[in-house]
Formats: C-alpha cells, structure tokens, sequence
C-alpha cells in the first residue's frame, strides 16, 4: 500500500450549531497539488522564515482564547452574549469561506475546486447562523422551525462531500470503485445502526410533530453519518499533498463536530443560551478553518504552489511507509461491522424488540462485507497469479542475463551470485556463495571500493539510490578482469549487478596512448609534454632545482627528405627519437612535436648556482647535439647527416607551461638564426626582440597605404672616373614614429612573417619597380638619362598570379628606351625552376631590359646562374668588399671574382665602398663600377639631380696612394664639373647589350 499522510483524513462531519444534527464541514485544507517531475521529486522551494508561524499561531490562539473567555465570563451582559454567539459565529465562518475562496484564487492548484467547495460550505455555515442571529439579536424572538438557517445548514454538507472526493486519490480499477462504496456503506450502515438505535429511533416516531420537522431531524443525524462514512472511507486514500493544512483543517473538524455532539444531547440543549461556552468551540472550529489553507506556506510545504518548471525539480525525502496506518485501513470494515454488531446488541440487552431498519441495516452491512471480502478474495488470487509470473519473469532475466547479478550481506559475504558468473568470471555460482567479496577485489582497488560503498549506505536512498563502481576481479584463472557494477541497496546488504569491461579498458587504455603519443616514433606529443611540464612545475620541491625544457630541431632533414625520399627521413627521425630516449635519464621526459621537431623536459638536481646549473643543462644539450648529429644509416644502406639545434629555458619561479615553452622555442630559433647545429640559452632579450618585429611587422601591414613608403636613389659610380652611370634604387620606410628603416631591417621582418607577410613584400616590390620607372621616366624629360637599377627576386619575377608581361606594359608606358632598366636579380633559391627563369630573362633582355646578377660570391647558387642565366652585370656581395683590405684571403677571392667577370665580357659593380681605399684597391683589382658611402648614400630626388648635374665624384689617384699590406688610400684631387649629361659611351648605362651566346665562356 502507498505511504499515505495522516492528513487526508478529513472527517468532515460538523453541523454548524444548535439543531441536532446540524453538519458542519471541516473544510480539508485541500493540499495545493503536488506538482511532481518524477516519483518522489518536487520542486525546491524557498521556505518562509520560521518565525511567521509562530507569531501567526499565537495570534490565532489569542483570538480563540478571547472569544472563549468572554463567553465562559458571559460576556457582561445577555444582549452582548446573544451578539457574539450568533453574528460572532457568523463572522469566523464568512471569514472561513473568503480565506478558502482567497486561497484557491490566488494559488494555482490541481485542488483548487476542493477550497472553493469548502469557502461554499463555510459560507452556508456563516449566513445560517447570521439568520439564527436575525431572529434572536434583531427580532427578539423564537427561531422557528424550519427556518431559512435550516437550508443553509443543510447546505453546508454537500460541497464539503464532493470537496472530500476531490481531496481523495481516486480509485483506478472497477472493483476499487466498488469497494469504495462498500466501506462507505459499510462505515454509513454501522453508524446508522448505532445512531438509530440510541437516539434516532426515537426521533423517527415524530410523535405529532410536522412532516417538514421530522425531516430536518432526521436530515441532519443523516448527512452527519454521511460525512463521516465519506472521511473514514477516504481516510487512508487522501493525497499525500498539503500534509499540514489537512491536518490543521482535520482538527477544525474534530472540535466543531464535537460541539455539535454536545449541542444535541438533552443535558445541553435544553439548557443552551446563546454567547455560551459550547459557542468558543464552534468559533475556534471557524477560526481553525480560515488559518488551515495558509499553514503549507507558513510552514514552507507548499509544493505545488508555483508551477514546476522542467529540469528544476528537486527530490523530497519520502515518508516512511507506516505498518500501523496501513493496518487499521484493512481493519476498518471489520470495525464497521463490530459497530454494527454492538449497535444490535444494545437493542438485545436493553430488552428491547429489534427495529425493523437496525435489522434490515445490518443485513445489508453483512452483505456489504461478504461481497467485500469475495471482491479481496479475487483480487489477492489475481494478485497472486499476478506476482508468480512477475517472480518467473525476473527470475528468467536473472538466469539468463549476460550481467552477473550477486546480493551481498551487510557483512560482505555473498548469498546469491547469478549462473552467468560462469561464462564472465569462469568460475561457478556455486563456488562463489559464501565467499567475501572484499577477497575477490584487486588489493589496490579494495581501498576506494569499501570508501565508495561506505558513502553509498551513508547517503539518503531518495538522493542516490545508485551507484556505479569500478575495479578489478579475480576470475578463475587468476587474471584479473576489470568489472563495471551497478550496486543497490537490498535489506542492509548490497545487490551488485556486475559486468566485464577488460576489453573496453584496454581500447580506452589504447586511445589515451594513441591521443597522447606520435604515431611515428612512440614518443609523447605536445599535448602529453605539455602536462608533464605543467606537473613538474606544480609540484617542483627545493631539490628541483635546475629544472629545464630543450627544444631541438634537426637542421638539414628537409634536404633528406627531398633528396633520399619521405621513408627514409622517417627512418631518421625514429632513429633520431631512440637516440634521444636514450641520452636522457629515467626521470625525464621527451616528447616529438611534428616534423624534425623534439623536446625535452629535464628535471633538476637542487643545484642552486646559476653557473653550474647552467654548466651541467649545457653540457646535457651539447651532448644531445652531438648525438643527434652523428650519421643516420637509412634505407638501402645509405648514410646521411643531420645537425640539431637546441634551445634551453630554465623553469624560473612563477613561469607558466606555455611560457616555459615559449621560451625554449624562441632560443631555438636564435640558434637557427645564428648559424645552426649549436646550442643557445634563452635570455630576455629573445623576448624582447619578438615583441619589436611583431610591432614592426604590424605596422609594416599598413604604411603601404598609408604612403610611409619612400623612395631613395643611390648613385652607382665609375671607379676609374668617378662618373655617376646609374643610379639604384632603394625603397624606405620611414614610420610615423619617425624611424627611417632600412629594407634590410623591415624585409627581414616582413620574411619572418611568412605567409601573410609574402603578399606583402611581394606588395612592395611591384610598388618599388613603378615608383623607380616613373622616376626614371621623370628625370628623362628633365635631362638625366641615367638607367636605374631596380633589385627583383627570381621568385617575384616568376610569380604566376601578376599579369603576364607587367614589366614590359610599364616600360611601353613610361616610353623608357632600350637601356633604362636594369634589373639586380637577388636571391638564390635551389627551388626556383633555372630553364623557366632563363627564358623570362631571355625575354627581358629581347626588350632591353639588362640584368644584373645580386650579391655574387655569396650564395652557392651563384656559378649556376652565372653559367645558365644571360647575365650581362655581376654584383659583388657586400661581404667581400668588406675585407678586402684586410683580409689577403678575401682580396684574392674578389680578385679572382672579378677576372672572371672581366674573362666572360661582363661589367662588375661592387657594393658597399664605403672608404676610399676599398674604391682603390677594387679599382686595381679590375672592378670597374661601385656604389658606396665613399661616394655618397641613398639621396632623395633633389639632391641626386644636384649631384648629376656636377657630373662625378673624386677617386683617388693611383700614384698618390701608396700600394702596400696595409693599403692606406687617400683621396685626392678635385670633383670634376659635368659637362653634358651623365651616360657617355663610357657609362654602364651604354654597355654594349650582349646575349647569353655570346657570351666568352671559359671551358669547363
């Protein structure tokens, strides 16, 4: 049987006052309705403050207890007693009915008709004794009989029947209708036959009294038995919402009911006045019914009086089922019986004959129960039936599931272990009841299993009537399986409801290694490195000191892969991932983060000199260096050879992961930048430097259109005459902070920045080779014929997303003759397709465009384009002109340089002559052109128009410079006026235009 509160009993049986009889309902607070999202959850609601009630029940107490002690007092005079026993009983039942009324307006309950029944019948109990009060206050006289308060009382009892009805949980089958009406008529018949045996049998003789008198005596007794068959019958099927407000409403029943008892029995009714005693029962009855509807909130158990909202529902602790509730519902037919029964044996023993309506009403109460009793014989055989094939039912699905179910004494030991546990554990059930369970867990999980169930039994079943525990089992063979178990409670123990899951826990075990490790090599990923910082750094004690992250690169394997193929760079960097493995102790951590990339983690010592943590990281990292720089065997036998940079951060205090990586990542790199396969330190600097080209490359993203952009030209001279022949040039950027950048600063910022920065450069390009045309094209109409040089990569000039033949529309549209470009092709990119760059080159010079070949003697590209390409100007690199004094090493190699140059017909121009010597000693060695502070830098347009029309610059006289080691030159003699204008048949700009066939080869 469901757990039913005590507070659905609503005994409504209570006439209002005076005739015998006289039903008045105690209105059953119909508990708001329970609005549940699941079994047993309701909403959490908020509570009100403690105090309320209290003060509210005080003042109800003071109101009752008033009222009684002016009544036991007489109220000081009979009018006034006559007052307040009649409008004053009238007022506490109209006040009883605007509270329900109130109440179910505002509150929207599933109960909410069974209030407004309840203000009904309240309101018929209020205006019979305002008419009861008519008559004896206003009129001074009598009330006759019947009289119109006789309607209202009778009035009174039909709603709060119904209201019953709605308050009670209704029945769900046939027979439980049918067993409803017969405990009602069991209960009604029993009190009839009591009733009519003490008193109404008695009442039913009228003894001269009119038809319409009789009947209200009878009426009243009647729907009295009625309303109280009703509530006994619904007394253990009343809902399980409002608990307090029905049991408040309960007991304003009780007390009008038993004034009502009072009322009519001979002692006191003949004796009754108005404003008595008897009235403060009836007044507190009133006053009780008009403070029930309000107790749910005051107490804070109104549950349904906000609508449930989905997902919101909280679980409330259920009511312990109650044996003796429980007991005294099954009983209560047999009672009513027994009341029946005795009310027929007071008419045997008091001698007197057996009235015809007692026999008859107890026939029929017998009858009742014997139907009764075969309709609960039926329905326990059907129940009966019903519960075999369910025990069958669940029987079958223990047996045959593949779960292994077991139930577990509360003292651990096993007293059912399904048949399943056979195919799971390969042990029999039977050899498994008796045993503990604590020796069949793993010893290491032992621990957190009895941690787990032990708060499992400690927490509240409405909470958590679940729980889920994971660990491993002994199976017969010994190994030891990973077991998934759902455990419930079950009478103290436990039922564990067991699975297999060692194949799922290997798979979750595989993908974890999978998800944190490189396909590749085995060796963790970034992610898994990551963590391991981040533990070694948040759990760094003081002997921890020194701890530090490596992040190596291996220079050179992109050349493996393209030369000896992709499977055998992989062979390398396992190879080169095993050696790493190997070269740190056990304690550290390596890790492959994509490509040629690696890392370390190595774990200090507590050293706490900087300089010898220092030494002993660097000494680790030098090692791993020359390590991983030793010759790889690959594929086929083949050796090939890789360097490694490294670089090294020190996990300082208050560092984070990333910053940490960071750090090693930025050395890393300043060891590629400083010539590769070495070793390098992080310092702040390194820091430093990323945050100003990161601010220079952002604003390098934006000074295009903003014109900060302009454009130098430096004149390129003679040396044996010291003319201008041509003039370079040399975009600059001068930002709005003022700085004029170099192109060797903001390009070298612009290639770091890869991809996005591409567009970029290749942006400013296009811009410097329009803007040097249309200054060339400017100059020509004012006089200055000069060619310019204009410095284009190979890449830029290939670069398939420009129009085709861009740079011959510019020529055709400055209308610049044969001559007046001169392109310095830089860079000496291996990738760059040689057969495709000759032909464009070939088509240039076809137009008249002469090119030049950038930085000669540098790159080791260099003799190839020499060999393939029509280069008609070598360049010499600016790091050879450096040293040519200094260095008799490098003056040989210039010298050599240039006599090739000279041997194959080209002109040759050196860069950089910044002193007068270097224009002498290039000069003696044959270089015929230079360009160089000696002479002047980068000039703006003005002043390169001032320095054509002087024409020339001094060189210094071979006879005034003395030739020795030292090679000290000084510069003599005056500047020549210009006489015409610059690029005379002497000049670069009127070299004789010669193709790549006619070119003088020296044989090979």
């Amino acid at each position: 049987m469901d757990d039913l509160p005590d507070a659905a009993h609503a005994p409504i049986t209570t006439p209002p006052r005076r005739d015998p009889g006289s039903t008045a309902p105690c209105e059953p607070p119909a508990r708001d309705g329970g609005a549940v999202s699941a079994p047993g959850a309701t909403l959490p609601r908020q509570s009100a403050p403690a105090g309320s009630g209290l003060w509210s029940q005080l003042l109800l107490a003071l109101v009752c207890g008033g009222y009684a002690t002016g009544a036991a007092l007489g109220w000081g005079s009979p009018e006034l007693a006559r007052v307040m026993g009649d409008f004053g009983l009238s007022g506490a039942a109209v006040l009883a009915a605007i509270s329900c009324s109130w109440y179910s307006r505002t509150r929207n309950t599933r109960f909410r008709p069974a209030w407004l029944l309840f203000a009904a019948s309240s309101a018929m109990a209020g205006f019979g004794n305002a008419v009861w009060g008519w008559y004896e206050v206003i009129l001074r006289q009598q009330v006759p009989t019947p009289s119109p308060a006789d309607f209202c009382f009778l009035l009174f009892a039909p709603p709060a029947i119904i209201g019953l009805l709605v308050l009670a949980r209704r029945p769900v089958t046939r027979a439980g209708w049918v067993c409803l009406a017969l405990d009602a008529w069991l209960i009604g018949g029993s009190l009839l036959t009591l009733s009519w045996s003490l008193a109404l049998a008695h009442t039913a003789h009228f003894e001269g009294e009119t038809v319409a008198h009789a009947a209200l005596s009878l009426a009243y007794p009647l729907l009295d038995i009625v309303l109280v068959s009703m509530v006994l019958a619904l007394h253990f099927r009343r809902s399980s919402a409002n608990r307090s407000a029905i049991n408040t409403a309960i007991a304003a029943l009780a007390l009008t009911v038993l004034c009502d008892a009072l009322f009519t029995s001979p002692l006191l009714k003949a004796n009754y006045r108005s404003g008595q005693i008897l009235d403060a029962g009836w007044f507190a009855g009133y006053m009780l019914m008009a403070y029930a509807p309000w107790v749910a909130r005051e107490k804070g158990d109104d549950t349904a009086s906000r609508p449930v909202q989905a997902g919101q529902a909280g679980k409330t602790a259920q009511h312990p089922s109650r044996p003796i509730a429980g007991s005294l519902a099954a009983l209560t037919p047999y009672l009513a019986a027994a009341v029946c029964t005795l009310g027929i044996l007071y008419n045997v023993l008091d001698g007197h004959q057996v009235d015809r309506v007692v026999l008859f009403t107890g026939c029929t109460v017998v009858l009742a129960l014997v139907v009764r009793q075969g309709i609960m014989l039926l329905d326990n055989i059907s129940l009966t039936q019903e519960l075999a094939q369910k025990e069958n039912h669940f029987r079958s699905l223990v047996q045959g599931s593949s779960d292994v179910i077991m139930i577990a004494a509360p003292t651990g030991i096993l007293r059912y272990v399904s048949p399943a546990a056979a195919g799971v554990y390969g042990r029999d059930a039977e050899e498994l009841v008796g045993s503990e369970l604590a020796s069949l867990i793993h010893p290491e999980d032992l621990g957190r299993v009895v941690h787990e169930v032990r708060r499992f039994l400690a927490a509240p079943p409405a909470e958590e009537p679940t729980t889920r525990i994971e660990c491993r089992f002994r199976s017969g063979s010994g190994d030891w399986l990973n077991v998934e178990s759902t455990v419930n409670r079950h009478h103290g123990g436990l039922i564990f409801n067991s699975r297999d899951v060692t194949e799922r826990v290997r798979l979750q075990a595989q993908l974890q290694h999978t998800a944190e490790h490189d396909p590749l090599t085995d060796l963790p990923n970034r992610a898994l490195f990551t963590r391991r910082v981040q533990q070694a750094l948040a759990g760094r004690r003081a002997t921890d000191a020194g701890t530090a992250v490596l992040f190596i690169d291996l220079d050179g394997f992109k050349a493996v892969n393209d030369t000896v193929g992709h499977q055998a760079g992989d062979e390398l960097l396992v190879q080169a991932a095993r050696r790493l493995q190997e070269s740190v102790r056990a304690g550290d951590s390596t890790a492959r983060f994509g490509g040629d990339e690696f890392a370390a983690l190595i774990i200090g010592d507590g050293t706490r000199d900087p300089a010898a943590r220092e030494y002993r990281i660097h000494e680790i990292a030098d090692r791993l260096r020359l390590t991983l720089s030793q010759p790889y065997k690959v594929e086929g036998g083949q050796e090939v050879r890789v360097a490694a940079s490294i670089g090294v951060a020190f996990a300082e205090p208050g560092i984070t992961p990333g910053g940490l990586m960071r750090n090693a990542d930025l050395a890393m790199y300043r060891a590629k930048q400083a010539g590769k396969g070495r070793v390098e330190l992080y310092a702040p600097q390194m820091q430093a430097d990323v945050v100003r080209r990161a601010e220079l490359a952002t604003r390098l993203r934006t000074a295009l259109h903003d014109g900060e952009f302009a454009l130098l030209h430096q004149p390129v001279v003679e040396l044996s005459s010291g003319r201008i022949t041509a003039v370079a040039a040399q975009p600059r950027w001068r930002s709005t902070q003022g700085i004029l950048f170099t192109p060797a600063e903001f390009l070298r910022v612009a290639e770091m920045e890869r991809a996005d920065e591409s567009a970029r450069t290749a942006e400013l390009g296009r811009w410097t080779l329009e803007k040097a045309l249309e200054h060339a094209a400017q100059r020509r109409l004012a006089g200055y014929g000069v060619p310019v040089y204009v410095r284009l990569s190979g890449a830029r000039l290939l670069d398939k997303s420009q129009p085709p033949k861009n740079l011959e529309a510019l020529l055709i549209r400055h209308a610049l003759p044969t001559g007046a470009l001169t392109l310095e092709l830089s860079g000496s990119d291996p990738r760059i397709p040689l057969d495709e760059l000759e032909r464009r080159l070939v088509a240039l010079r076809r137009f008249g465009v002469r090119i030049a070949l950038d930085g000669f003697g540098s790159g080791y590209a260099a003799i190839s384009a020499l060999r393939r390409l029509p280069i008609d100007v070598l360049k010499i690199d600016r790091g050879l002109v450096e040293g040519v004094i200094e260095s008799p090493r490098l003056h040989k190699i210039t010298a050599g340089l240039l006599k090739i140059a000279a041997d194959l017909g080209m002109q040759s121009v050196a860069e950089g002559v910044d002193v007068p010597e270097q224009a002498h000693a290039l000069r003696t060695m044959g270089c015929t052109h230079g360009l160089g502070a000696a002479f002047t830098g980068p000039v703006d347009e003005h002043r390169l128009r001032h320095a054509l029309d002087r024409g020339a610059y001094a060189v210094p006289a071979a006879e005034s410079v003395p030739v020795d080691d030292a090679e000290q030159v000084l510069v003599g003699g005056s500047l020549p006026v210009r006489s015409g204008a610059a690029g005379g048949a002497g000049s670069l700009a009127h070299a004789p235009l010669r193709s790549n066939n006619e070119t003088p080869v020296p044989p090979t």
